[in-house]
């Protein structure tokens, strides 16, 4: 299987910029690793980059899965996580977009505005 490229950095300066544009602030992220399957019937799991955050008590993460390929979801525990209904996304914009929008839907479901 191939290496997942690392996160670059014009991918880190979309997010920043993206999450500026939601909060208003810059936001502080952290870039990792994390172990997952790429398809269901893999037995074998593969390291991919990613980028987590959180805000507003609520936990994000996008996880590179391949060269313009991203996953994403949130999470407030290890039980609650939510994600777009996108399986992967070959735009990270768009990934980040739908993932933020998501969340603030979740938010107002949750406090009963729609």
């Amino acid at each position: 299987m191939p290496e997942i490229p690392d996160i670059t950095e014009s991918e880190h300066w979309v997010i920043d910029t993206t999450l500026v544009e939601r909060y208003g602030q810059k936001v502080e992220t952290q870039i990792a690793d994390a172990e997952i399957r790429l398809m269901p019937s893999d037995r074998e799991l593969t390291s991919c980059p990613v980028v987590y955050w959180d805000a507003e008590g609520c936990n994000f993460i996008i996880f590179k899965t391949g060269s313009r390929k991203y996953r994403c979801q949130f999470f407030y525990r290890g039980y609650q996580q939510y994600g777009t209904g996108v399986h992967e996304y070959d735009d990270l914009t768009e990934c980040i977009v739908s993932l933020l929008q998501a969340q603030a839907d979740y938010e107002a479901k949750e406090r009963g505005d729609i």
